[in-house]
């Protein structure tokens, strides 16, 4: 009870202080919040400030004074005795306020060569927060979630659920309101994305557009959750936090196979696995009662890590890498924690020991490997411990693995070794520099491990996970969801929930959220519908005047943002438009049109994949997320598109905006051929040109051209067929590209293929509004 009352006191103080800090006010005392909070008005600015010196890292610490905790921040000054940096009530006689303001550079903290400042309105609120007594507070985000009360709010006419509650709240506070729901035909092309990566089919669209209303609205969400293109939608993402790859990676970057793994992740999104199945299953998979080659084969999850085929490494070193890998993937993308920063050091920001940081390593150092197994010249696709996928499992228990080629697959697995080996403490992290022996746990700041509870090994980790009272665990992975359709999380930094992090910008509606999440059997589904079907989701995405002076950046989400769509997805969208895409499900990777020698140039010259041999067929034509990815040389195409390069755990991506994405599009053979393979398609109907390119307009944007567009294309067109009719060799040249059978040569397809492309080239083919 007292700590249901003391988050939601946290989470008022909050509210007023997101507000303040994000709206960037003047200063003056009139600005200052009723009530300052020490975790989102005054911890910010020490950390920001003062922790490099004064925090957690006693290596790092100065003057034996620590700021980052009430113990050390209250007590006596060592270097002047009888004073204190900070006295409760008091504002006058806090020495911390005194050197803040202090103009001599020898008294001024931060001191001049930091080349930090504070500016008037921080020194404000720290005077404040002083004289109101200075309380100290745990970290936000150590502090477990509780679900706030839904008042009455004047947003009942606007909102379909809870979360617009929250959202509305906010965007009346300050001094917005929301857009209207956006044109359907938009709403529809942006759902259909968001739920299955792929533009929304010519009867969907139709139906949707025919009665565009809410009830409408949800069985088209219900319908597209169905899909099994649901599952590689929501796969995409964690394959980057698991960073999935088709080959080790380092130097002689030899090829593995770990894809019935990403079979198992879409089969377990579209089976709806709860999270807390879906990641205990991943860590510990084999340690579970029940275990089978299923809950063995999630386990691939912690083998991903790039792993070196080179000969004359040092065994151990490797291995210990390895294992800092699994730890680090654990801790940024299910915990959402910098906690690698503590393999060499404690935490400087948050609470974290080097000794808690290889406590948690503890857990994943039991696996029998080395680091060094395969030999590159044997080929070898799989490192021990791994499993066998033979015919008899597909046919039994692994039916989704899109296994064609009758032989056993081996696939890396978790198994921890039957002798027990000792974890040291790394002296500054070296794997040659071993201390004190150290048993298993967690960093104790955001939630103690208690050995009499859980089991001493990856299982009782996941247990751990999932406790009622853990404060990151569905907070963490609601966060991402939100980023999944916003662009953005409610706490922007999605990885760092920690001290450096950023404050979640809606903090009762995260808290909300995680609660209800947990409270619901951890149903991911259910969690996604909530977003979509949310009026705070179907906004439209224009910008008015108000959004541009009050809220530029969207903070406060009274409209939709404009997203790029996804390295994988901008594939897609061409491929299913032209309808050459291969819908198939899983199954092994594929190597599409690359620019020759690109491998060649980057390899040891041992390896089996030394030389890009591309595949032909069907297998052209899969979706972006079944491409190869060669670690040291990435696909080329989806690395301009900012895709992650899977070297290691990433949790969002950037969006870029550059000149090679624009030539790219102009250029990549599969945009070429996709546009000649539909110009030949839609010729074939026998329609007039202008039809014909109205229809193509629905299956690119998904949305009927008007008539200054339509007037354009038509005259681009024209020119065109002019050109072809008069160059028969240009013609030729235009449509031999790609490897789709070309049935037909003539200046009209020719024609119509130039506006085909010209189509994909807008920036609103392969943005989301």
């Amino acid at each position: 009870m007292k700590r249901a009352i003391a988050a939601s006191i946290v989470v008022f103080a909050l509210a007023s202080a997101t507000s303040l800090i994000l709206k960037g006010c003047k200063s003056s005392q009139s600005a200052l919040p009723e009530l300052v909070s020490y975790n989102f008005d005054i911890r910010p600015i020490l950390s920001d400030n003062c922790y490099a010196c004064h925090g957690p890292d006693e290596n790092a610490r100065k003057a034996d004074f620590r700021l980052d905790m009430a113990e050390g921040a209250l007590k006596e000054l060592k270097d002047s005795p009888g004073s204190y940096a900070i006295v409760p009530g008091n504002p006058a006689t806090s020495k911390l306020l005194t050197r803040i303001n202090a103009t001599d550079p020898s008294e001024m903290m931060p001191p001049p060569e930091s080349h930090l400042s504070l500016s008037q309105l921080e020194i404000s609120l720290i005077e404040k927060w002083i004289s109101q007594g200075a309380p100290f507070e745990k970290h936000w985000a150590y502090i477990p979630p509780s679900k706030p009360d839904l008042k009455s709010s004047a947003s009942a006419d606007w909102s379909k659920n809870e979360i617009d509650h929250f959202t509305f709240q906010k965007m009346i506070e300050n001094g917005l309101k929301p857009n209207e729901v956006a044109d359907p035909s938009r709403l529809i092309r942006r759902l259909s994305f968001d739920l299955t990566g792929l533009p929304p089919s010519p009867e969907l669209q139709d139906r949707y557009t025919a009665t565009p209303n809410y009830d409408t609205y949800l069985s088209v969400v219900d319908e597209l959750m169905t899909s099994d293109h649901y599952g590689e939608k929501m796969a995409l993402h964690w394959l980057d936090i698991a960073r999935y790859a088709d080959s080790h990676g380092y130097q002689d970057d030899g090829q593995r196979t770990m894809w019935p793994w990403r079979d198992w992740v879409i089969h377990a999104f579209n089976k709806n696995y709860p999270y807390d199945k879906f990641i205990s299953w991943q860590l510990a998979g084999d340690l579970i009662d029940d275990k089978n080659k299923e809950s063995i084969l999630a386990t691939g999850f912690n083998r991903n890590h790039k792993i070196t085929q080179e000969g004359g490494v040092i065994d151990e070193e490797y291995r210990v890498e390895y294992v800092t890998d699994r730890t680090n993937t654990f801790s940024k993308g299910i915990l959402g924690m910098t906690m690698e920063c503590a393999k060499c050091h404690d935490h400087k920001f948050d609470e974290i020991s080097q000794k808690e940081y290889f406590s948690t390593f503890a857990f994943f150092d039991k696996v029998p490997e080395k680091g060094l197994y395969a030999d590159i010249g044997l080929g070898s696709l799989a490192d021990p411990p791994f499993m066998t996928i033979t015919d008899e499992d597909v046919e039994e228990i692994l039916t989704f693995v899109n296994k064609k080629i009758p032989e056993d697959l081996p696939v890396m697995i978790m198994k921890d070794s039957i002798e027990l080996r000792e974890t040291y403490l790394l002296d500054r992290g070296l794997y040659d520099a071993k201390t004190e022996i150290v048993k298993h746990g967690t960093p104790s700041a955001i939630l103690p491990f208690d050995s009499n509870k859980f089991t001493n090994s990856r299982l009782g980790l996941a247990d751990w996970l999932f406790e009622d009272d853990h404060p990151l665990t569905a907070r963490v992975y609601v966060n991402r969801m939100w980023q999944e359709f916003f662009g953005k999380g409610i706490v922007n930094t999605v990885g760092d929930f920690g001290v450096q992090g950023a404050l979640p910008t809606h903090p009762e509606l995260l808290d909300w959220l995680a609660v209800d999440f947990r409270e619901n059997g951890w149903d991911m589904k259910r969690l996604v519908r909530q977003i979509v079907t949310s009026s705070t989701y179907m906004q439209s995405s224009k910008i008015s005047d108000d959004h541009r002076e009050i809220d530029a950046e969207n903070i406060y989400l009274a409209r939709m943002p404009r997203r790029r769509l996804p390295a994988e997805f901008v594939r897609d969208m061409v491929l299913k438009s032209s309808g050459l895409l291969n819908q198939e499900i899983g199954g092994a990777s594929v190597k599409p049109y690359q620019p020759d020698g690109l491998w060649s140039a980057a390899t040891s010259g041992r390896s089996i994949l030394q030389k890009y041999v591309q595949d032909h067929d069907e297998n052209l034509y899969r979706r972006g997320m079944y491409t190869f990815i060669k670690r040291t040389v990435p696909p080329p195409v989806m690395l301009t598109f900012d895709a992650s390069n899977r070297d290691q755990c990433e949790v969002n991506r950037y969006s870029t905006n550059t000149p090679l994405q624009a030539l790219i599009m102009l250029n990549d053979p599969t945009v070429l051929e996709a546009s000649r393979v539909l110009a030949e398609k839609l010729s074939n109907t026998k329609s007039n040109p202008s039809d014909q390119i109205t229809t193509a307009g629905m299956l690119i944007l998904s949305r009927e051209f008007n008539e200054s567009e339509m007037e354009i294309y038509i005259s681009y067109y024209e020119k065109n067929l002019s050109y072809f009719r008069e160059d028969q060799e240009l013609q030729d040249q235009v449509l031999n590209i790609g490897e789709m059978p070309l049935n037909e040569l003539s200046p009209e397809i020719s024609a119509l293929m130039q506006v085909i492309h010209m189509i994909y080239n807008l920036d609103e083919a392969i943005v989301l509004s």
